[in-house]
């Protein structure tokens, strides 16, 4: 055969003989590369280092530092903890092990309906730190379905995969791969392969893992589906050294000190009363002032950018969800029906039909475009229980919602202005750093003409591209009316969260018959772009709360200013600075000396993360002082004016918004 030409990332070009393999490229290219690498990608597809290419190709060599390296550690690396199972736990049955974001998990079956145990955990670490030692090669085998049902003979979870036609877990059409970890006993006898179904790629062999530890159990149905087993997901994470995996599992007691369910509960900001149904949250008094402030400054900015402000029912007739197409695409999402005087009612899942409705009441003009309109609307979405978590996945939620009508011509345009409005906004509430995912038509579970949907994605294009921020494409994971951009943050300990979304689409215009009068008096379909921007009040509330760890910025705090007199005396002055604070519009509070010690309070206040503590004794009543502990601060200031605090504090909240 005739030498082959390897195109490597950096567009170099190098001469191979046919049947060359990507690890003997990267040794090649260096001592370095070729001890590194883990995979590689030939024309893009994945494959093991030692599988031979056959025909001119584009190779990229896959190494540990990087988001593909580590997707083929964790692969690998749950591999070895469904080897380790097996063989603590004869009989166990192991279902799937994909790699996930920042770790992986294996779903078991254990004999006898037996649980692990948090010492179960230890020793399966343990032993997979042996076949880590002991460098096991993996090995690829291609066989076809029959040969790859007797292999797992006694595995009714991968003999069900393998029967399931062209699953992507395992191959392609008939053919069927496998890896095995070929075993010796300490005298070098054959001690028995380790297999498992696995599209791969892995590592060469195990000794390249262990930087990895194991988290903790939890259950989930086979194959997602209530109906199935209950199986035991054991969940862990991986990373390309050590020093990495301590790194992130600081990151992850951050986020434990940060959870928003815990800090919700200490601060008294909401709850979740049994009494109320799973999903569904109560909103204390701090919490509820916290969102009325967030939901406050969203409106007032709307209605600055020209937006105009309406307000729809909570529940509507079925034809309206037909007339929709939430009923053909979104019913399993939706709670059941309500029969009603002989009509079907549905609670909404979505603002969207509502405001179609509002744009249809009278005739519109050109002139009259963009039209925008907003709503803090609240919907009800059925969500599995299982999926739900605190504010960030509920089933009664309440979107920032926004519909603009407009012309075709002015779909580019539109979009910039959205774009810029929605970063601005979230700027106002500390996020900075912004990144995209434009998402495409979806296969099989959409609506509309080729050309619409091609109009629209590259509109969203263009005004993506016009931002600067950096975006990916999502090859198929548009709504089923359209293509639409997702606006993600990070927050301040690097996790990144999506939010705001902007829809473009043609079909519910054409479902609800809308139309406007163009400039040359004929009638013309407007074009819809969907757009929420916190995304839902509850999730974005939840965000904030991990974001600043309960410590929100003064301007959002349910209690600005906590004033405490030293004594009982001190009072009456105290309730004149709270009485001065209040006037100006801030959110201040006295807890007087009868409450507890001057030490025991001033605690309180900080465990509560009240931005300013205010405490006035004999001096300050005399000369219209304050002392100031500002939170984060560790020296409290002395003798500070009134009227200088509240200039100081008036300072402070509009710099925050800004």
């Amino acid at each position: 055969m005739s030498d082959l030409t390897i195109t490597l990332p950096d567009g170099t070009e190098q001469t191979h003989p046919a049947g060359v393999t990507p690890g003997e490229i990267a040794h090649g290219i260096g001592r370095r590369l070729a001890r590194d690498a883990l995979a590689a990608r030939v024309d893009g597809e994945w494959v093991d280092l030692d599988s031979p290419i056959t025909s001119d190709a584009s190779v990229a060599i896959i190494t540990p530092a990087s988001d593909e390296g580590r997707e083929v550690l964790r692969h690998s690396t749950a591999h070895v903890l469904a080897q380790a199972v097996t063989d603590l736990f004869p009989g166990a049955l192991f279902a799937i092990g994909p790699a996930i974001d920042d770790g992986f998990y294996y779903d078991f079956e254990l004999p006898g309906g037996a649980h692990f145990s948090d010492s179960d955990l230890e020793r399966i670490e343990n032993r997979m730190r042996e076949i880590v030692a002991a460098d096991e090669e993996f090995v690829r085998e291609e066989v076809d379905r029959d040969e790859a049902l007797a292999v797992f003979a006694d595995q009714p979870l991968k003999r069900e995969i393998i029967e399931r036609v062209d699953d992507s877990e395992v191959g392609e059409g008939s053919v069927i791969s496998l890896y095995r970890n070929p075993r010796t006993g300490s005298d070098g006898e054959d001690v028995g392969d380790f297999v498992d179904l696995c599209r791969g790629p892995h590592v060469p062999s195990t000794g390249r893992l262990g930087a990895f530890a194991l988290q903790h159990v939890a259950g989930a149905y086979w194959r997602g589906d209530e109906s199935r087993p209950m199986l035991q997901r054991i969940y862990g994470t991986a990373w390309e050294s050590t020093k990495a995996l301590e790194e992130h599992l600081e990151r992850l007691a951050e986020a434990e000190r940060r959870d928003h369910r815990r800090l919700g509960a200490e601060l008294d900001l909401f709850s979740f009363p049994e009494e109320l149904g799973a999903g569904l949250a109560l909103w204390h008094p701090k919490g509820a002032t916290v969102r009325r402030i967030m939901e406050d400054h969203s409106r007032a900015e709307h209605e600055a950018a020209g937006y105009e402000l309406v307000f729809t029912p909570h529940v509507a007739k079925s034809g309206l969800w037909e007339t929709s197409g939430h009923l053909d695409f979104y019913a399993e999402n939706m709670y059941p029906p309500m029969e009603l005087e002989g009509s079907t009612y549905y609670p909404k899942p979505m603002n969207c039909p509502f405001h179609m409705l509002i744009f249809r009441s009278h005739t519109r003009s050109y002139r009259d475009l963009p039209m925008k309109i907003f709503e803090l609307g609240t919907v009800y979405r059925y969500e599995r229980s299982g999926v739900l978590h605190g504010l960030l996945r509920v089933r009664g939620m309440t979107q920032d919602d926004s519909h603009i009508f407009c012309t075709r011509d002015q779909i580019v345009d539109v979009l910039v202005e959205l774009i810029e409005f929605v970063t601005r906004l979230l700027r106002s509430f500390g996020f900075e750093e912004f990144e995209a995912d434009l998402s495409t038509r979806p296969e099989g579970k959409s609506v509309g003409a080729e050309s619409d949907w091609e109009l629209a994605t590259s509109a969203l294009v263009e005004a993506i591209s016009d931002s600067g921020i950096p975006y990916e494409i999502a090859e198929g994971e548009g709504a089923f009316y359209g293509p639409k951009i997702d606006i993600h943050v990070r927050d301040a300990i690097g996790r990144r969260w999506q939010l705001s979304t902007l829809q473009v689409d043609f079909q519910l215009p054409a479902r609800f018959e809308l139309e406007y009068v163009g400039a040359d008096n004929e009638r013309h379909q407007p074009i819809v772009i969907h757009r929420a921007l916190l995304g839902t009040i509850e999730r974005f509330f939840g965000l904030l709360v991990e974001h600043f760890a309960g410590a929100f910025p003064t301007w959002l705090a349910p209690v600005q200013v906590t004033v405490l007199p030293v004594a009982d005396r001190h009072d009456p002055y105290a309730r004149r600075v709270v009485d001065r604070l209040v006037s100006e519009g801030y959110r201040a509070e006295l807890v007087e000396a009868f409450h507890d010690s001057l030490g025991a309070r001033v605690r309180d206040a900080k465990v509560a993360k009240v931005p300013y503590v205010l405490v006035v004794g004999d001096a300050d009543a005399e000369a219209g002082t304050v002392g100031v502990n500002e939170r984060g601060v560790d020296d409290p200031e002395r003798d500070v004016s009134l009227d200088d605090f509240v200039e100081r504090l008036a300072a402070d909240v509009v710099a925050q918004r800004t």
